[in-house]
């Protein structure tokens, strides 16, 4: 199986479902797991007959940053569709993590989606 990884992603978006917590900006991680349509053998080196890493990057930080949101569930579904619908990529699983909670490394949640055929 051909995927690319977007690990790391770290990105400012207003999200929380308490008012004063969407208030602010807040840093989130985001990892993408994205299997393209071609595999990595038939690209002919060809960007263009790829997923473009970069772009897909600055599309999900402008995603994230576009608008509060009350969940992160509700953005990683966001992420997964945009990047299905808007790159070849036949499956994109997405992990967005926040550093919220005291005691804890982070919460996260994880959303996939698949091209429908």
């Amino acid at each position: 199986m051909n995927q690319i990884l977007i690990q790391g992603l770290t990105v400012q978006a207003h999200l929380g479902v308490p008012d004063e917590e969407r208030a602010r900006p807040q840093r989130i991680e985001i990892n993408a797991v994205i299997t393209p349509v071609t595999a990595f053998s038939d690209l002919a080196d060809s960007i263009e007959q790829t997923v473009d890493y970069d772009a897909a990057s600055r599309k999900i930080a402008a995603l994230a940053a576009a608008r509060p949101r009350r969940l992160i569930e509700t953005l990683a579904f966001e992420i997964a569709d945009m990047l299905i619908r808007d790159f070849p990529a036949e499956r994109a699983e997405i992990e967005v993590r926040k550093f919220i909670l005291p005691n804890t490394e982070y919460v996260a949640v994880r959303c996939a989606r698949e091209r429908r055929k």
